[in-house]
């Protein structure tokens, strides 16, 4: 029994919507204009200790859609995981929650964005696909670099 209880356990509890907003701040007459939008799209991570073995992990996902200097649409979208880790060592614990969560919940969040843009009456905007361990290596080192940083801790980026 006891052999059980040191294996490692790495499950997903809930994939869920956290939070999500849509705007269009200039409709209906900027839906007239006949000019290209320009799309800008910015994504966040963050993750925290829920209870003991369990972590939250959010992606966030913020597109904004510009006809010149005005808005045509801004959509943000909080997909978030909820994760059993446990019996996982110290320093495999932080690639686990920090590349492999992120990776199940990105497919969420591009589902979403992409649906709400649809339903919103705008051609789907189609998240590209994410290199979570170059994302989080290149965070580590942000991390490492400034003074008294050890590349340790929960990620929270934006």
């Amino acid at each position: 029994m006891a052999e059980q209880d040191t294996n490692p356990v790495f499950q997903i509890q809930r994939i869920y919507l956290k939070d999500m907003s849509l705007e269009q701040p200039n409709s209906p007459q900027i839906l007239l204009e006949q000019q290209q939008p320009h799309v800008d799209i910015n994504l966040g991570l963050s993750a925290e200790p829920v209870a003991e073995g369990i972590y939250e992990v959010c992606v966030t996902a913020t597109v904004t859609t510009r006809v010149g200097e005005r808005t045509l649409f801004l959509v943000e979208a909080k997909q978030a995981g909820i994760f059993e880790i446990r019996n996982v060592p110290q320093d495999q614990l932080q690639p686990i929650v920090g590349i492999a969560c992120p990776q199940i919940v990105y497919p969420y969040l591009r589902a979403t964005v992409s649906d709400v843009c649809t339903r919103a009456g705008f051609p789907p905007v189609l998240l590209a696909e994410v290199n979570f361990q170059a994302m989080y290596e290149t965070q580590q080192q942000a991390q490492s670099a400034q003074p008294g940083g050890n590349g340790s801790g929960i990620i929270t980026s934006a």
